[in-house]
């Protein structure tokens, strides 16, 4: 009890000297460890093992030098591909990032000629219609405006066809698709999830707190209560 009271003590001085102390404190170290229904695990080397099942939390900067391949989903703040610069792969990085959307959509694009008669099909890939439905179609006009020109034949059998553009032109074209395959059906993505005790934070905390913690006076009381709950936790 006593070391309980001198700890809450402690906690006060910190927040008496400013947030800035207190939110400091927990950075990279106790922030997104403890949650409620973490009680009960133990915490080593930027790993915790809870009751009844195996979760694993790398707290550091970490490098795959090797594939890696996920049955499940993965939940990410951001995402990129990191390659040698193609125009100084000695010393520059360039990274790019993934290209995302509330839907599972799938992209396809291309260049093609179009016919005398100004028309062309596309031709897709033999799984598109298994694997996409809710199609839309991007169709523009390379080298000169085509005003007529449209999609004269939505998408079937793995196909569609333009019309109205100018004989022997050429057109970019892009065809979006919204998954609806097996897995996607039975693991839809919820685009806005309420937090809590079964979610990544519980209600109140911050997957990402140094973005708000300034915001608002209740990001501080977040950030000293949570300070608080894992001093008390261990003692």
């Amino acid at each position: 009890m006593q070391i309980k009271k001198l700890l809450t003590g402690i906690v006060v001085v910190f927040l008496a000297l400013g947030p800035s102390v207190v939110l400091a404190y927990g950075q990279g170290y106790y922030q997104g460890y403890y949650q409620p229904y973490y009680q009960g695990t133990y915490y080593a080397q930027g790993t915790y093992y809870s009751q009844g099942s195996y979760q694993t939390t790398i707290s550091v900067d970490t490098i795959a030098s090797s594939n890696v391949s996920v049955t499940g989903s993965i939940s990410k703040g951001s995402g990129t591909f990191a390659i040698d610069h193609p125009l100084d792969p000695k010393n520059k990085l360039l990274f790019h990032s993934f290209v995302e959307s509330p839907d599972v959509k799938n992209i396809y694009d291309g260049i093609a000629m179009l016919d005398k008669n100004g028309e062309v099909t596309i031709e897709l890939p033999t799984y598109f219609e298994a694997l996409n439905n809710n199609v839309r179609y991007q169709i523009k006009p390379i080298g000169a405006p085509m005003p007529n020109l449209y999609v004269k034949e939505e998408e079937h059998d793995n196909r569609f066809a333009v019309a109205g553009g100018a004989p022997g032109g050429k057109i970019s074209w892009q065809i979006t698709g919204i998954r609806h395959d097996p897995y996607i059906e039975a693991n839809p993505i919820i685009p806005v999830v309420e937090k809590s005790s079964t979610t990544l934070v519980d209600k109140g905390s911050y997957l990402f707190p140094d973005g708000y913690k300034n915001r608002t006076i209740g990001g501080l009381f977040t950030g000293v209560s949570a300070a608080v709950r894992w001093l008390l936790h261990w003692f």
